[in-house]
């Protein structure tokens, strides 16, 4: 393991002729996707890794200028398939990273054979022609919120999140990891990501794309998910999933893990 490999906690499972990196979305880290692992380890070598500003990460490491926009996160998943020297993977995208994966594409369409998104949005900001399910405003009470009280945010978010109460496993899961992040980091992540528009770029992408997405998700309406089915210049597929919530492999394993496997295993021709 290299520098980059170090400071993103990369780790190696398994050692399949086929390689599927796993990126998970804010306010989590790499282990969002335990409940998938143990169904890929055996026929696959599996990258897994945390995105900087991840409260897994050292937050000297965070650069605030860096990560004010997205490729600065794709610049981090090209930098690790470089140091781990991989050709070509399958690349498994949850929410923010669905699209740092798509921009890395873009850059190095080589290395990439597929990119599996789930809950993943070009743009969260409704525009003219456009529902991506919040007004500025909305976007505003929500930082305020962050800035504010952290700890009270994330106790409100992750149950609104996730789709579940405060009870559910899923939703203590999701509190932990949020909560772990660095306030001033998060906030600055979540603004990023929530005010990004990567509408633009979906034309770019030659790579194919499976666009998975659950029937109700708090932050991506289901039109979202069509609209880059509409909107992505490469070959790609929507489906709609029967779960609730914007973790859906987090939540709702037993729906999921059978259907992200599926889209793993098969491409768009079949």
């Amino acid at each position: 393991m290299g520098i980059v490999s170090e400071a993103h906690n990369v780790k190696v499972l398994g050692s399949g002729q086929q390689t599927i990196v796993l990126g998970h979305g804010f306010g989590t880290d790499q282990s969002v996707w335990k409940h998938l692992i143990p169904h890929l380890v055996d026929d696959n070598r599996v990258i897994l890794y945390d995105n900087m500003g991840a409260g897994t990460t050292n937050p000297d490491y965070f650069d605030f200028e860096r990560y004010s926009t997205l490729e600065g996160y794709a610049y981090d998943l090209l930098s690790i398939l470089e140091e781990l020297q991989v050709q070509s993977c399958i690349f498994v995208g949850h929410s923010v990273s669905g699209m740092v994966g798509v921009i890395a594409s873009i850059t190095r369409p080589d290395l990439f054979s597929k990119i599996v998104l789930i809950a993943a949005s070009p743009r969260y900001l409704n525009d003219v022609d456009y529902y991506g399910g919040f007004e500025q405003e909305d976007l505003d009470q929500l930082f305020d919120a962050m800035r504010e009280n952290y700890k009270a945010w994330c106790s409100g978010f992750a149950p609104l999140a996730v789709g579940g109460d405060m009870d559910s496993v899923a939703v203590q899961e999701f509190s932990r990891t949020l909560f772990n992040m660095r306030p001033d980091i998060a906030l600055s992540v979540g603004q990023t990501i929530f005010q990004c528009d990567l509408r633009q770029i979906l034309g770019l992408v030659t790579v194919p794309c499976h666009i998975l997405q659950s029937v109700k998700d708090l932050a991506v309406p289901v039109v979202v998910s069509e609209y880059m089915h509409q909107h992505l210049c490469s070959e790609s597929i929507v489906e709609v999933m029967s779960t609730d919530g914007h973790l859906p492999q987090l939540s709702s394993p037993d729906v999921v893990i059978p259907v992200l496997l599926r889209h793993i295993r098969y491409n768009i021709a079949v």
